[in-house]
């Protein structure tokens, strides 16, 4: 993706299911749980770039002596400086333990282990909004830990709901209301079963272990989520041992999992377990929408149906971009998304591939333009088959031999300076520097002949192609330069995680408005101001998503039309063109992941009407705010 945006968090969650003693004598080592950890963590380092924690439940410690074990850390670097630490205090403890011999008592050595990467957006940061977040108790059944993958459209109405029930939150941001939510929800539980066994004559020890034994995650997490509306996926343990991972109903965010004798383990991810653990692909199963995972003190697993709907909706954005391109599935979709372009980009370049260069824009896009490739390698060959059969009888060999030898010219053209862009600052030359974050290839182009096609697996805002790319590229002197998304255009706020929440911000919505104003329409973006005002106070189920009528005037080409002149650098003087993949195609690529809200404005949940209602409110009055807080704040 050119345009730079932050996205979804990832999450691990770890559990040991044999003594620790068996890893040692296994695997060597007695840090087998956190070896695995950090493993998982680095596999998933493309989901968190802003922040890292790590949390430790251990499940046989004695009374005065630590069983919950928790480091976090902020920055690019954050998983390295987490477990240095956790390397450092482990170091420490071996040193006055004899090398170790009492394992048991070792900081962050236990048999629950929760791992967490953090995209914030540009709402709250710092090390107070970095998971995992901790509910202390001197109970530990009531102690409550949580990561999460999520954000809420609805947050309000939780904060409403915890507060008519005696609650007073300190924070309004979602991670702490729901960690006060279903804390509140666990003592209530956990005093129900205290004031019950105390009856029947349980005392001291044997009444905690009970309690321990009794005590029962699932419809605890099924009351809480039964209002959430977003897209999430949480996991939680609790000082006592039990664990749990659930997941939204609309199967909006991904989650993994593989179990056996030895360890469950729960992702974001395929290949991060894959990788790890080295397994098949088949081994791995994907928690259903609405499912809830818990994994109780004893090491027994269950999976519950907690909640359905009949809108389910994976995020098709984390099939194009958000997720590794290592995940089976995901690369043959990327590289469909590519193919299903080819018919398009014929159409620009007239069919002209003697006179066409494909690339890519590094380096998301690179599977992409894989699919594209073999999409054109296959046109050339029944152009060739064609040209053969009709002339089979007249062809000589020199003649056979030259239509033989043609060829789809691919080039890597550009090229993407990294140390660059960690360089540039906020300044008023930054639109100068920010010109060079890409380089081309020279000497591949041949001026004012060749077309140049470069794929881009997305266009949000369209800055990057205008600063950089499409600066750059046409130094090259082209005859046309051709940006392809593979994905549709992005009209729409996400409010269930992405960074992409202010309409303004859209290129497309950009483009709409422009072509609104140009015409003389300027009473349909009135109408559309009036209707989104009058439902601004109305309950999240019965607003309606009218900014679709922003869009309705226009086919996607004329808006795409309008997109290629406004991405067009004031001194280019080349032809441009962008060319988007169609919702249609989308869904034909990603069959099992139709969430597609972005780009067509059908929200699974009523919360995100609501947030695109907003959305466009604060753009019609000119407020520069958010409409819905960061993700996992």
């Amino acid at each position: 993706m050119s345009d730079p945006i932050k996205h979804e968090c990832g999450i691990v969650l770890l559990r040991l299911l044999k003594p620790m003693a068996y890893y040692e004598k296994k695997y060597g080592s007695q840090r087998y749980g956190l070896n695995m950890l950090y493993l998982l963590m680095e596999k998933q380092h493309n989901r968190g770039q802003e922040g890292a924690g790590i949390a430790t439940v251990k499940l046989h410690a004695s009374p005065g002596e630590e069983y919950i074990f928790r480091e976090r850390a902020l920055g690019n670097g954050a998983i390295s400086e987490v477990f240095n630490v956790v390397n450092q205090q482990l170091a420490t403890f071996n040193q006055g333990n004899n090398n170790g011999n009492h394992i048991e008592k070792a900081p962050f050595l236990g048999e629950i282990y929760m791992g967490h990467l953090r995209y914030g957006t540009i709402g709250r940061s710092g090390i107070a909004y970095t998971h995992p977040f901790l509910r202390r108790n001197n109970w530990r059944s009531r102690n409550l830990c949580l990561a999460g993958n999520f954000n809420l459209a609805n947050v309000n109405e939780i904060f409403d709901q915890i507060v008519a029930e005696g609650q007073h939150p300190r924070h309004n941001a979602d991670t702490f209301i729901i960690l006060e939510q279903l804390g509140n929800m666990l003592d209530s539980a956990v005093e129900e079963l205290n004031v019950s066994l105390k009856s029947q004559g349980f005392t001291g020890e044997a009444l905690k272990e009970k309690i321990e034994h009794d005590i029962d995650i699932e419809p605890i997490v099924k009351e809480a989520t039964k209002i959430w509306d977003g897209g999430f996926v949480i996991t939680g343990m609790t000082g006592s041992g039990d664990a749990f991972v659930f997941r939204d109903q609309w199967g909006i965010r991904p989650a993994y999992y593989f179990a056996n004798d030895e360890i469950i383990v729960v992702t974001s991810e395929r290949p991060a377990m894959q990788t790890v653990f080295n397994l098949k692909t088949d081994d791995i199963h994907e928690l259903p929408a609405g499912a809830g995972m818990f994994i109780k003190k004893d090491g027994s697993l269950k999976i519950s149906q907690l909640h359905t709907s009949d809108k389910i909706a994976p995020c098709s954005f984390e099939r194009i971009y958000f997720s590794r391109g290592s995940d089976r599935d995901i690369y043959q979709e990327r590289k469909m998304l590519g193919k299903l372009l080819t018919p398009q980009i014929l159409e620009s370049i007239k069919y002209d591939l003697d006179h066409t260069v494909l690339s890519f824009i590094p380096n998301t896009a690179e599977v992409a333009y894989y699919g594209m490739m073999e999409g054109f390698d296959n046109y050339l060959n029944q152009q060739k088959t064609s040209a053969i059969l009709h002339q089979k009888k007249s062809l000589t060999e020199k003649e056979v031999e030259e239509i033989l030898a043609k060829r789809v010219r691919t080039e890597k053209l550009t090229v993407k300076d990294i140390k660059l862009r960690t360089f540039i600052t906020e300044d008023t030359n930054r639109n100068d520097l920010a010109a060079h974050v890409y380089d081309v290839t020279y000497g591949i182009v041949r001026e004012h002949e060749d077309n140049i096609v470069v794929i881009d697996d997305s266009i949000v805002r369209g800055t990057t192609l205008k600063q950089s790319i499409i600066k750059i590229i046409s130094r090259l002197n082209p005859k046309k330069i051709i940006i392809v998304s593979s994905s549709p255009q992005i009209r729409y706020p996400d409010c269930y995680g992405i960074d992409m929440s202010r309409l303004s911000e859209f290129i497309a919505f950009t483009a709409a408005i422009a072509l609104l104003k140009e015409q003389g329409r300027q009473a349909i973006i009135d109408e559309v101001y009036r209707k989104s005002k009058a439902q601004e106070n109305l309950p999240k189920e019965k607003v309606v998503n009218y900014v679709k009528e922003i869009y309705t005037p226009f086919t996607d080409k004329e808006i795409a039309a309008k997109i290629s002149q406004l991405v067009r650098p004031d001194d280019c003087h080349t032809d441009i063109e962008i060319i988007y993949q169609t919702i249609e195609n989308l869904h034909h690529a990603c069959p099992n992941h139709k969430g597609d809200w972005y780009f067509s404005g059908d929200y699974p949940t009523p919360g995100g009407n609501k947030i695109v209602n907003q959305a466009f409110i604060n753009y019609y009055e000119n407020k520069n705010t958010r409409p819905i807080k960061s993700p996992g704040e």
